[in-house]
């Protein structure tokens, strides 16, 4: 029987192979990630004719001789053009269509290439905890992933070729559509990009497009003042569009009104800038004219959205920044979007054009004084923290909370119903949450800068949105240090070295989770420092540090049996029981883990009876009791199918296969082994993967097969080599050893003795001293 890693066997005996190795990821469903189509788009035919010119049909797959860079100045209408040929075409690339806005004018801070690859990777299926945290990395990886596919990728508002060299797929079988206002000069002379350059409409086009605006709305204008009209909007799009609108909107006022006040908004223009007749001046000109135009609600509301610290911004923030109802929001948005002045990128959620959010922030700084603006800010990253602060008692409700204090006022914040909807908040929003803490830190809120920091931690840490995590990490602890909060400081530092940890930066992790446990103790934070302490153990139980890393449970497990926290005191019995079986000490690893299990009931905590059920297997296994360990191992994977948690279901199957292994039972091993790879590689944490194919090299050994156990064999202790995992390197280096010598095969017994032995070296744990004594018990033909 063959096939792939994500097939089950269904067998009681084997016969022939079983073979399952890497495979590319299948995506679960297409990416549709295009905006709609732009409203009123005119003509622009000839530039669409030369898009169109670079799609080479061949077969059934069009191929592209190169990809597109649309360049052209603010507001002529690059990512109109981009997105409705995007849609004329989007029918060839099958695979679907990913879209970002790299935000590379914006105000605030431009999208960077990693963060995109970041949300790109996860869109085509990839586990977060697959993704790497290394540009080039990543980069590698979407390349891989687009291999071969059919895929459209549109890289709106670029602002250096740096940004966008790292998200072309490397193939012509995908189409990648660049804008930016820049010439990206770059791409074309090192990247073969296409550039097509965007001026302002033709008369006759910029005509055309106001008439569609107007036609239903007012009787026939004369042409010299349409043509005129087109011409104080310096026949841009963006301009002419606003311009059209409010036309529309004043059918029975004559156009020359209209005109009058548009050419008086320009020389108002003219006196306040260098350079009249620039293109960017009369586009602000249209922007003046406009907002002008608004009753002073929308008006206002409109300069504080300007405020709004992230680039896009759902009803409930816009009630948070502006007051109001959410009835009065949506009335404003409706308003703000008809105008042009707004874009609705889905049903419920907006944005600024870059240029027009600009704007909005300098009318903010001109018609509210800074108290004002401050007080704005202040509510609506208060909102965000206190939203958060919900979602994550719905994520993680026995996770330590922040201690928050009460708000100066009721900000109106987000309550949720389940861990889904929570779940969902927290991955719209993260971006916001990212630039709330930014932005805070930014203005001297550092009290709200640490705490969003904070609060992101139980959503981090369950995600690994590296990228998020590190960077408002980074900007929150320099903001609790600021704000002289030592409290604050300790909780983002615990934040920080989870992150490391999670993202193998072991030592940094460390050192973060010291600096922690130091700041507890300083100011008398029991929990926090008992919390730490059980921190700074699973570093060394990850480490193989096990000495160090029981020292560090015990005096955790001291401080919480004084403090009442029988969760957190399950959780730390949990880790000394796992410490004291992988030092060979099952008696006491036993009593550990069955205290630890009898608090998890009484707590009715699933995970942790799961965990320490499949402790308690592997002590029962090893003292020879197999049939209680598979009872115990079978106990904890019903746990994890009733909760369909992946996760412990494919942590766990290792330990099943090994049980099975001690009762005989190769081939059902084989069957808990491909289930775990399967699972493994699907959540992208190749440490395990590993440990579950060098199972199946036990399993095929056992079978009698030691040539087809080799090749299990050699692909982990690859893996292990390359993640540095010493102790796992030299365990499946001794299972290779073992089924080299089954074989009949000494080619490689010595290169690969003298690797384990100088893993065990420095190793003094008992099960090390076992396995030397293992190596030396053999007698191996080479030598």
């Amino acid at each position: 029987m063959s096939g792939t890693a994500s097939d089950v066997i269904q067998a009681r005996d084997v016969h022939g192979g079983i073979h399952f190795h890497g495979s590319a990821q299948s995506s679960g469903h297409l990416p549709r990630q295009l905006p709609s189509d732009v409203r009123g788009f005119v003509n622009r035919v000839s530039e669409l004719e030369r898009l169109s010119s670079l799609l080479i049909p061949d077969g059934d797959v069009i191929r592209s001789a190169g990809f597109c860079v649309i360049a052209g100045t603010a507001g002529v209408g690059k990512t109109a053009l981009a997105l409705h040929w995007a849609h004329q075409i989007s029918g060839n690339y099958p695979d679907g269509q990913l879209y970002v806005n790299l935000r590379g004018y914006d105000p605030g801070s431009p999208v960077t290439a990693g963060e995109v690859l970041d949300r790109f990777l996860r869109v085509l299926d990839v586990p977060s905890a697959r993704i790497p945290p290394e540009l080039e990395a990543r980069s590698a990886m979407y390349r891989s992933l687009l291999a071969g596919r059919r895929m459209l990728v549109v890289l709106d508002n670029a602002a250096s070729a740096a940004q966008v060299r790292p998200l072309l797929p490397g193939t012509d079988t995908s189409l990648v559509i660049v804008t930016s206002r820049s010439r990206l000069s770059g791409l074309v002379v090192r990247d073969g990009a296409h550039r097509i350059t965007v001026d302002m409409l033709p008369e006759a086009e910029a005509l055309d497009l106001i008439r569609r605006v107007t036609t239903d709305y007012r009787s026939e204008d004369d042409p010299d003042e349409l043509a005129e009209l087109a011409r104080l909007c310096a026949r841009l799009p963006l301009a002419l569009r606003i311009a059209a609108e409010r036309a529309a909107s004043r059918p029975w006022m004559p156009l020359r009104e209209l005109i009058t006040d548009l050419r008086d908004e320009s020389a108002l223009w003219d006196a306040l800038t260098a350079e009249s007749g620039d293109e960017a001046d009369a586009v602000r000109t249209v922007f003046a004219w406009s907002y002008r135009a608004l009753a002073q609600p929308v008006a206002r509301a409109f300069r504080l959205l300007g405020l709004h610290p992230g680039p896009e911004f759902g009803v409930p923030a816009v009630v948070a920044t502006t007051g109001g109802t959410v009835g009065q929001a949506r009335q404003v948005l409706d308003m703000l979007v008809g105008a042009y002045l707004l874009e609705q990128v889905t049903r419920d959620r907006y944005q600024f054009h870059d240029l027009m959010r600009a704007y909005a922030v300098d009318q903010a700084t001109v018609e509210e004084d800074a108290e004002g603006r401050r007080a704005v800010l202040t509510r609506v990253i208060t909102w965000y923290l206190r939203s958060a602060d919900h979602a994550q008692e719905k994520l993680a409700p026995r996770d330590r909370r922040i201690q928050l204090g009460e708000p100066a006022s009721d900000v109106g914040a987000l309550t949720f119903s389940d861990y889904s909807e929570a779940l969902r908040w927290f991955q719209i929003e993260l971006a916001n949450l990212v630039a709330s803490v930014r932005v805070a830190s930014q203005t001297g809120l550092d009290d709200l800068a640490w705490q969003v920091a904070a609060v992101l931690r139980s959503y981090c840490i369950r995600h690994n949105p590296f990228d998020a995590w590190l960077a408002t990490g980074s900007m929150g602890l320099q903001a609790a240090r600021r704000a002289g909060n030592r409290y604050g400081e300790a909780e983002v530092l615990d934040s920080l070295g989870k992150a490391y940890v999670q993202s193998h930066q072991i030592a940094k992790g460390a050192e973060h989770h010291r600096m922690a446990l130091a700041i507890r103790r300083e100011i008398g934070d029991r929990l926090g420092e008992a919390i730490s302490l059980n921190s700074l153990g699973l570093v060394n139980l990850r480490g193989r540090n096990l000495a160090e890393a029981r020292s560090q449970f015990e005096m955790s497990l001291t401080a919480l049996r004084t403090l009442d926290e029988v969760f957190w005191e399950s959780i730390v019995l949990a880790n000394l029981a796992e410490t004291t079986f992988e030092l060979a000490l099952l008696d006491e690893a036993f009593d550990a883990a069955g205290e630890a299990l009898e608090r998890f009931r009484l707590l009715e905590d699933p995970d942790g009876q799961g965990n320490t059920l499949r402790i308690l297997s592997m002590v029962l296994r090893e003292q020879g009791q197999v049939g209680a360990a598979r009872e115990h191992i079978e106990g904890a994977l019903s746990i994890a199918r009733e909760h369909d948690n992946l996760m412990w279901e494919g942590y766990w199957l290792l330990e099943l296969g090994k049980v099975q292994l001690a009762m005989g039972q190769p081939a059902e091993s084989l069957i808990a082994f491909q289930r775990s790879a399967s699972i493994q590689r699907r959540l992208g944490d190749r440490s395990r993967e590993a440990r579950a194919l060098d199972g199946t090299g036990e399993a095929y050994r056992e079978l009698g097969r030691p040539l087809e156990a080799l090749d299990f064999h050699r692909t982990a202790v690859a893996v292990h080599r390359e993640l540095g995992d010493k102790w796992q390197l030299a365990a499946a280096l001794e299972n290779m050893l073992v089924a080299l010598r089954r074989s009949g095969s000494n080619d490689e017994v010595s290169l690969h003795r003298r690797e384990m032995l100088s893993l065990l070296d420095h190793m003094e744990e008992p099960r090390a001293h076992a396995m030397r004594a293992r190596l030396a018990a053999v007698s191996w033909d080479d030598d």
